[in-house]
Parts: structure tokens; sequence; C-alpha cells
């Protein structure tokens, strides 16, 4: 079985600036990269659906929005640990004053 080649983001950028800004179809640009023209049409679809800038992140890469949730929940889950510890604290020290 065959794996599946990946294309970096500057790669299918540069397929998708050939067809947008120098007019060449994107059966000239497949034929001449090597790719399957239906795949160039789907990152083109793709480039022009999104309006974030963040067309092609990959795998793995994500958001801004999604790391600041992610960074969030790192922090709540130390601030939650941090509390358990202070009420442990609490209950230890009331009990040594006794």
């Amino acid at each position: 079985m065959e794996t599946r080649k990946q294309y970096t983001k500057e790669f299918k950028l540069d397929a998708i600036s050939l067809v947008l800004d120098q007019d060449h179809t994107p059966s000239e640009v497949s034929r001449s990269l090597g790719i399957n023209a239906n795949m160039l049409r789907r990152w083109i679809r793709e480039y022009q659906a999104d309006n974030t800038g963040q067309a092609f992140r990959g795998n793995g890469k994500l958001t801004p929005e999604q790391e600041e949730i992610r960074k969030l929940k790192i922090q709540i889950k130390r601030l939650e640990m941090e509390k358990r510890i202070l009420k442990e604290a609490t209950v230890f020290f009331a009990k040594e004053t006794k």
C-alpha cells in the first residue's frame, strides 16, 4: 500500500499562486507539478474559503484561539491543584494548633 504524499504549506500556496495570480489553469499547474488536478482545485477552494489566514495549518497546529483555550485549561488545572493543596494545609495546621 502506498503512503499518502504530504505537501508543505509553501508548496500548496505556490501552486495556488500559479493559478490565481499568474493565470495558469489548474490542469496546467497540476501536470507541471505532478499532482492531481482535483487536489489542486480543493486546495484553491480551501484557500479561498479561509478568511482567517490559517489555511493549511497542518496536523497538530492550533489556531490562536485553540492555543489560548489549551493554555487556559492547563492554568485551571494548576489553580485547582493549588486550591486543593491549600485546603489540605489549612486542615493540617488547624489540627496542629489544637
